[in-house]
């Protein structure tokens, strides 16, 4: 019987990973010399909207923001917050703060100025660096910030402000790497918000090292010779590991683009550049087939990898019909950084994230903190040597967290006999219809694939006597009509899949449905509506 555990091997591999980094370490300098001393100087690291980078260059700006720090006076330590669109600035920045020993807080470009008021007083940053397009969201919260001092512009637009790229070139190009120990702390992020207000996972220097050996080198497996391209953004942690980490690991070459993707945006930098390793969310490639802007002869493709949310099976065999590869789906998280379950190139299972990545182990617990049978529903929690260490100022949800070895991901999970995970929605997520736990994933599944429907979401909904039921929020196609027949036919088409308790009893149709940057369904924001529904039922 399958117990949940990484055969032997498994675990060796994160033993081993953590065995060979040592107590001083920096993953800035580590990456940086590695690619150095194998001759990578002149090869290509970066390529944005200016051009190509060498390792060579980025090497030298990494250098030069360091200095630059110390010329503003930044200690090791204190924390400089970062809020750039994907340019060779952002990643300058962030190895040049690990470098220099300076804790970096890289940070969502889409939220609102309310939003980076809190994550400014939150953090206490000294130092903001700033993309133009995005400084008019600070532009009334720098003054009122007491703990920053010092702000930099990205682009060619300061605002009167000191421009990045001036400050760096006039920074010494003087290597100096701080003595940092791997267990303090290195970076932070924010939580994408998917279940309520962000909150900051403190990761420290051995996170990068050790999301590299175990995720990297066993699962992703990129060469140099790969040319990379992620959709998601470097501020999320799955976008700095696809972007960043994993493909600076190796010496291959990353493509990015400042603006948000969309399909045809992407299709044409990916024949533009010959990418053959993908990144993406469930819900960019559901736009990209849906757009179909590309023939698959005019790509280089090898690797299509997802993560962020479960993509539907439906979106896998599509993708695989159409693209001749499969899309090789996962899980990770902001407080984990590396993706712990996923499916394998030649061990593939649609509507499953895989198994457990090599170094890390998980478990399914009741809620009583028991162990589930195989073919049990559980919480996944999970062992793993990137674990964040807390919660920035929130003890809280910390302990409630973080439990001693392992970490509650807050995701409910089936283990199937031959050892594959099946998602099933958040913890919160979940409602109990009849006393009888609903998955609201297994629902929308269902309701995708109808050929008229797009994106779907499930949440739960009080009926007239108060008692919970699954409603859908669903976009359609265009070939879809909203309206009395349409949605008759879609819970007959769910009907048909599912058993009697599970089929939506109510289809609202919309034109979108509350996501976050990551491209995750908000379903609390759904079910927030039917609470209010409840109470304003309650009080007539």
């Amino acid at each position: 019987m399958n117990t949940q555990i990484p055969d032997t091997l498994d675990l060796d591999v994160g033993r081993n990973a953590i065995a060979a980094i040592p107590r001083l370490y920096n993953f800035a300098d580590d990456v940086l010399a590695r690619n150095l001393v194998a001759g990578r100087g002149g090869k290509t690291a970066y390529i944005d909207q200016r051009g190509a980078w060498s390792y060579g260059q980025l090497a030298e700006r990494v250098a030069r923001f360091g200095n630059l720090l110390r010329n503003l006076g930044i200690q090791r330590e204190q924390r400089i917050l970062i809020c750039l669109t994907d340019t060779i600035d952002s990643p300058t920045c962030f190895l040049g703060a690990v470098k220099a020993g300076v804790v970096v807080v890289p940070v969502n470009t889409l939220l609102s100025e309310v939003e980076y008021r809190v994550i400014l007083e939150d953090s206490r940053a000294r130092l903001l660096i700033v993309s133009e397009e995005l400084y008019p969201r600070f532009a009334n919260l720098i003054d009122a910030s007491p703990d920053l001092e010092h702000v930099l512009v990205s682009g060619t637009h300061g605002f009167g402000r000191t421009l990045f790229e001036d400050a760096l070139q006039a920074a010494a190009t003087t290597e100096h790497t701080a003595p940092t120990v791997k267990d303090e702390i290195c970076f932070w992020l924010y939580t994408s918000g998917s279940t309520g207000t962000p909150k900051a996972a403190v990761h420290v220097h051995a996170t990068l090292g050790l999301t590299a050996s175990c995720y990297g080198a066993h699962v992703l497996c990129l060469t140099e010779e790969d040319v990379v391209y992620s959709a998601s953004k470097l501020f999320f942690a799955y976008g700095l590991g696809n972007s960043m980490i994993h493909p600076l690991s190796v010496g291959a070459t990353t493509v990015l683009a400042s603006e948000r993707p969309t399909p045809n945006s992407v299709a044409e930098l990916m024949r533009r550049h010959g990418v053959t390793v993908f990144f993406a969310v469930p819900t960019f490639y559901t736009a990209f087939l849906a757009a179909d802007p590309v023939q698959r002869e005019a790509l280089k493709l090898r690797r299509c990898w997802s993560a962020g949310e479960a993509l539907p099976v439906n979106i896998g065999r599509s993708w695989s019909e159409r693209f001749g590869m499969d899309i090789l789906d996962g899980l990770g998280s902001t407080e984990v950084i590396s993706t712990f379950l996923c499916n394998r190139p030649g061990a593939i299972r649609y509507g499953t994230s895989g198994k457990p990545v090599p170094g890390f182990e998980v478990r399914l617990v009741d809620e009583a903190g028991a162990v589930v049978a195989p073919g049990e529903m559980g919480e996944l929690q999970v062992r793993a040597p990137t674990a964040a260490i807390m919660y920035w100022n929130d003890r809280e949800r910390s302990r409630s967290t973080f439990l001693g070895e392992w970490l509650r991901s807050g995701d409910k999970y089936i283990e199937d006999k031959d050892g594959y995970y099946s998602y099933c929605g958040r913890r919160d997520d979940m409602m109990k219809v009849g006393g009888i736990y609903v998955s609201p994933f297994e629902v929308e599944g269902a309701l995708l694939t109808h050929p008229d429907v797009l994106e779907a979401a499930v949440a739960a909904w009080p009926d007239e006597d108060g008692l919970i039921r699954p409603k859908a929020f669903v976009i359609l196609k265009p070939s879809g009509k909203p309206n009395e027949a349409m949605a008759l036919a879609l819970r007959d088409h769910c009907r048909k899949q599912l058993a009697a308790f599970k089929y939506p009893r109510w289809i609202e149709f919309r034109t979108e449905l509350p996501k976050t940057a990551t491209g995750k369904i908000q379903r609390f924001k759904l079910r927030a509506e039917g609470a209010d529904r409840a109470d304003e039922a309650a009080t007539e």
